[in-house]
């Protein structure tokens, strides 16, 4: 499988690199417009802030050809920061304009709890997907984040986790899918939802 990670300075590149090596797959870390437009996954993975994010998508001249590569069909994954900057509006900070891919916000948490969500958490699907092939009724993956998808309830939200409210976990529709928590560092069930990606790409 040919996996464009994309390299914007923002993400944990080292840790996605290895998550794909373990199960054979051999992922270019790139922001080379050759590479990515040959590739048939992209990866936006991404830790920290949405200003950065963007800002640097922007400064490598990246969104454009994001948005080419998406509307041509292109499976796109975002993970994490990743998977904030798949909306329209991400209120971290600020108010930043996303990538639109999805509809939908970034906003704060609203929570007695600790902020930010650190650690494992449970993911409840909220409809039956091709990515719970191979998982357990109840998952646990690995979240940090300290902002959250609104709004919680629609189309496109495949599955919540529960951190004193309902959080979107996954979500997606048709080629983008963006996952909250960081499949790189969920063990077993990263690996197993990483195996389905590949398996339903190959199938397709």
């Amino acid at each position: 499988m040919r996996i464009a990670v994309i390299d914007y300075e923002v993400g944990n590149l080292a840790n996605v690199y290895h998550a794909w090596r373990r199960l054979g797959e051999d992922p270019k870390i790139t922001r080379d417009p050759e590479v990515i437009r040959n590739a048939e996954l992209i990866e936006l993975p991404g830790v920290g802030a949405i200003r950065d994010a963007m800002g640097n998508l922007e400064k490598f001249d990246l969104i454009p050809l994001l948005e080419e590569q998406v509307k041509a069909g292109k499976f796109f994954l975002g993970v994490c920061l990743g998977m904030q900057a798949l909306f329209e509006t991400d209120y971290e900070g600020g108010v930043y304009k996303g990538l639109g891919f999805l509809p939908g916000e970034i906003v704060p948490f609203h929570t007695q709890l600790k902020v930010p969500h650190m650690g494992w958490n449970e993911l409840e699907f909220c409809q039956s997907h091709w990515l719970q092939e191979g998982l357990a009724a109840h998952p646990y993956a690995y979240f940090v984040h300290s902002y959250y998808k609104s709004p919680v309830d629609s189309l496109d939200v495949i599955a919540t986790a529960c951190y004193g409210q309902a959080v979107p976990a996954i979500c997606g529709k048709d080629n983008v899918l963006g996952m909250q928590f960081h499949p790189e560092k969920s063990g077993a069930v990263g690996a197993q939802l990483l195996k389905n990606i590949l398996k339903h790409l190959k199938k397709g």
